[in-house]
C-alpha cells in the first residue's frame, strides 16, 4: 500500500503527526511506501516562510487577534473561500497525485480536505483520511470539507464530531500518532521512584515566544534538590547563560539547544512544563509524563489542556513562581499527586495510535468500508 500524507508548518502537531504515521507506514509496507508532503511550502516556500513568522508572532504576541480569526475561520462561507487562495497548492496535490498514485491519501492538517473535495469533482481519488490533531476544541475546517473517516484522538473529540453531525461509521478513535519510540523505550526507560527518595527530575521545554522564558528556567536551575532539563530550542544566548547558571549546581542540570530526544525525555522525567501544543501535549500523554502548562494559544491549544484538566494529568500555571509552587505541589509527600496524575494519564495513552491507524485503514480498504 502507498499512502500521501499531507501536513503544514503551522503549529508542530501537525508535522509531529505526519511523521509518526509515515514511519508507521514504512514499517508496515516497507521504504518508499509513504510520502509526506507540505503543499504550502512546496507550492510557495517564501509566502509559506513569512506566513509561518506571521502564525507565531501572532499567537504568541497578540493571542486575542489569531483567537477571533481562529473563530472567523469556523464560519462556512468564510471557510469555502480559503480553498479558493490556495489554487498553487491544488495544482501542486495534483501532480503528486498524478506521479505518485497513492492508494490513500492522510491529512494531519484540516484546510487540504478541501482540495482533495474540488479535486474530486474532476475525476476519481483514492481514499482521504482526515487525521484529526486538535482535542475537544475541533475546529469545523475539520468536517466542513468531508472526508473518507476521520481518526480521533480521544473519545472526547469523538463526541464533538459525532454532535457536529459526523457519521458514528466514519469516525475512529485510535489515539493522537507519536513517536515509535515512545512506546518501544517504555520499558527501558522510566522516572526514578520518588516515594524512595529520588529527585524530582524536570524537563523544561522553553517556547521562544512566551513571556517569562529566562525567569522560569532560572527559577527552575535555582531548586537545589531537582534535577532539571532546560530545552531552548535555537536560542544560543539562552543557552550559554543558562549553562553558567547549571555548571554551579551540585545536581545534574542539563541545557539542550535544538533536540530530538523529547520522547526519551519525557519518559525519564517526572513532570514537563511547556504550552499545551499538540505535539508536546500528546508526547507527555503516551509518555504517562505530568504537564505543568504554562501558554496557551486560543483555539487549538485550549482543547489540548481542557484533555489534561480532564484526566487529571496537567495543571496550568500562569508565571514562573506558579510553575515552581505547582511542581512543589506534586512532588511532595513522596509524590503522592504526582503519581495520581500518571495514573490519570495512563487511561488515555496510546502510545502506538500511529500503527492502530495504519492497520485500521488497511481494515476500511480491504473490507470496502469505502463510500
Amino acid at each position: 500500500m502507498k499512502a500521501l500524507i499531507l501536513t503544514a508548518g503551522f503549529g508542530e502537531g501537525h508535522n509531529a503527526a505526519a511523521r509518526a504515521l509515515e514511519g508507521a507506514l514504512t514499517a508496515r509496507y516497507g521504504v518508499g511506501s509513504a510520502q509526506t508532503h507540505d503543499l504550502f511550502a512546496e507550492a510557495a516556500p517564501r509566502l509559506n516562510a513569512v506566513a509561518r513568522v506571521a502564525y507565531l508572532k501572532l499567537i504568541n504576541h497578540w493571542p486575542s487577534l489569531w483567537s477571533g480569526f481562529y473563530g472567523l475561520a469556523a464560519w462556512k462561507p468564510i471557510a469555502e473561500l480559503l480553498p479558493r487562495l490556495l489554487h498553487r497548492e491544488q495544482a501542486v496535490l495534483a501532480e503528486i497525485l498524478d506521479t505518485f498514485r497513492p492508494d490513500f491519501i492522510c491529512s494531519t492538517y484540516p484546510v487540504y480536505a478541501f482540495l482533495v473535495r474540488n479535486l474530486r469533482l474532476a475525476s476519481p481519488l483514492p481514499p482521504h483520511f482526515n487525521v484529526v490533531t486538535d482535542s475537544i476544541s475541533i475546529h469545523p475546517l475539520w468536517w466542513n470539507a468531508g472526508s473518507t473517516a476521520w481518526f480521533l484522538p480521544n473519545e472526547d473529540s469523538a463526541q464533538i464530531m459525532r454532535k457536529a453531525g459526523i457519521n458514528d461509521a466514519k469516525i475512529d478513535v485510535c489515539g493522537f500518532p507519536v513517536s515509535s519510540e515512545i512506546a518501544e523505550n517504555a520499558q527501558r526507560l522510566s522516572s526514578p521512584d520518588l516515594a524512595l527518595g529520588a529527585a524530582p527530575r524536570v524537563l523544561y521545554l522553553a517556547n521562544s515566544g512566551t513571556a517569562a522564558v529566562r525567569e522560569t528556567a532560572e527559577l527552575l536551575l535555582s531548586e537545589s534538590k531537582w534535577e532539571v532539563t532546560c530545552a531552548v530550542g535555537r536560542d544560543k544566548e539562552l543557552q550559554k547563560r543558562l549553562d553558567g547558571i547549571a555548571q554551579k549546581r551540585t545536581r545534574p542540570a542539563r541545557i539542550l539547544g535544538w533536540t530530538n530526544e523529547i520522547p526519551q525525555l519525557l519518559l525519564t522525567h517526572h513532570a514537563v512544563v511547556s504550552k499545551a501544543g499538540g505535539a508536546t501535549t500528546q508526547e507527555a500523554i503516551a509518555a504517562r509524563c505530568p504537564m505543568i502548562v504554562n501558554q496557551i494559544i486560543p483555539g487549538q491549544e485550549e482543547g489540548n489542556y481542557e484533555l489534561l484538566r480532564r484526566c487529571g494529568g496537567g495543571r496550568f500555571a500562569g508565571n514562573p513562581r506558579a510553575i515552581i509552587a505547582e511542581l512543589h505541589k506534586i512532588f511532595e509527600d513522596g509524590g503522592v499527586e504526582w503519581r495520581s496524575m500518571r495514573e490519570g494519564l495512563g487511561l488515555i495513552a496510546r502510545p502506538t495510535a500511529a500503527q492502530a491507524i495504519v492497520e485500521r485503514i488497511r481494515q476500511r480498504i480491504t473490507n470496502s468500508e469505502i463510500p
